[in-house]
């Protein structure tokens, strides 16, 4: 299992512990973490899956594509750590992943 934690805006954390392959979006589908809409349903076709990843995660979560780089422009308040969940998939590498959720996604 490997854990992620969620945090919302107004500081409120989710811990989740899931099994390695699915997504951080799929993940916070799963368990109702408030703020991830995945309109999309994880086509990297909309935003509403703009997570913050922690600073100290970034070199193991890697950047973007082209694709997801493009569709952050649709999401409001992006910080040089946007990610978007449904292109996160989580290893053994992210047990501990910490994600912040964007003021407007609450």
């Amino acid at each position: 299992m490997v854990k992620i934690t969620f945090i919302e805006h107004s500081g409120v954390e989710h811990h989740v512990e899931e099994k390695p392959g699915l997504s951080v979006m799929e993940i916070a589908v799963k368990h109702s973490i408030p703020g991830i809409d995945a309109d999309c349903g994880g086509a990297c076709a909309c935003a509403t899956c703009h997570v913050y990843v922690d600073p100290a995660w970034m070199e193991r979560v890697g950047g973007c594509g082209n694709l997801e780089e493009s569709m952050l422009g649709f999401a409001d308040t992006v910080a040089p750590t946007s990610r978007l969940g449904c292109q996160i998939q989580l290893t053994g590498q992210l047990d501990g992943l910490v994600v912040r959720l964007p003021k407007a996604q609450h």
